[in-house]
């Protein structure tokens, strides 16, 4: 790798890796409800991830998991029908 190649993203190991990766890609507060949907979408299922890999945290983890699902829910249950979510691409990898 040269100094002019970005560093590859490396995939969060830990609940604390993993905390700090979603603060790195948290919406601005005024962010549309869609952007919004698709981030806590990806929170739950990166939380998931974590509970199998950081067998230390997996209590833990899984809990992060299921508010963050139970937010998007939220969410989802106020965008209007039809409204089509934003491109989630995989922002963490």
């Amino acid at each position: 790798m040269t100094g002019d190649e970005p560093a590859k993203p490396v995939m969060p190991q830990t609940l604390g890796e993993a905390d700090e990766a979603l603060a790195r890609i948290r919406r601005a507060r005024q962010a549309p409800l869609a952007e919004w949907l698709a981030y806590h979408q990806r929170s739950a299922a990166l939380y998931a991830e974590i509970a199998e890999i950081d067998r230390g945290h997996h209590h833990e983890s899984l809990y992060w998991a299921d508010r963050e699902h139970e937010r998007a829910k939220e969410i989802e249950s106020q965008l209007p029908a039809g409204d089509d979510q934003p491109d989630q691409r995989d922002e963490l990898r």
